[in-house]
């Protein structure tokens, strides 16, 4: 899961511990969030959209989707006028704080070749939610000494 530090740093999360991750406006990062993250998941926390991008800690989802009320909000930079409640568009799920790591900066990982089909590291991949598969999770997780 992508953040903007600025926005939202690994620092911020954990000291709030669980947070909700709204905001997302993508259909398929939506989809991702909505239809197959489960409570208990684990989390890459990403760091975009700095001088430095890259895995900053870790995270794991503490709530099954649910609607991102934000889109209701007039006042939101994130309102969806097309949404009502009946007929939520956008959803969004809380996720636990755990740790920081290390930076894993996105050059160290493009030089593993066990995350060569990492979705977050395809050119032009600009989605703030992608799927993590277990073995890029378990090559993550040594590249981390975790």
């Amino acid at each position: 899961m992508k953040s903007e530090p600025d926005e939202l740093s690994i620092d911020a999360a954990l000291a709030t511990q669980t947070i909700a991750w709204f905001g997302v406006r993508n259909y398929q990062a939506r989809n991702f969030m909505r239809d197959t993250m489960r409570v208990g998941d684990g989390v890459l926390f990403y760091h975009s959209s700095c001088a430095e991008p890259g895995i900053a800690g870790i995270a794991e989802v503490a709530s099954v989707a649910y609607p991102d009320d934000t889109q209701f909000e007039s006042a939101s930079k994130y309102f969806d006028p097309k949404a009502t409640p009946e007929n939520p568009r956008w959803f969004q799920v809380d996720i636990h704080a755990a740790c920081k790591t290390r930076l894993l900066g996105l050059p160290e990982m493009r030089t593993c070749e066990a995350l060569s089909d990492m979705l977050v590291l395809k050119k032009g991949s600009r989605l703030s939610i992608t799927p993590v598969t277990a073995n890029e999770w378990a090559t993550i997780m040594g590249l981390l000494g975790k």
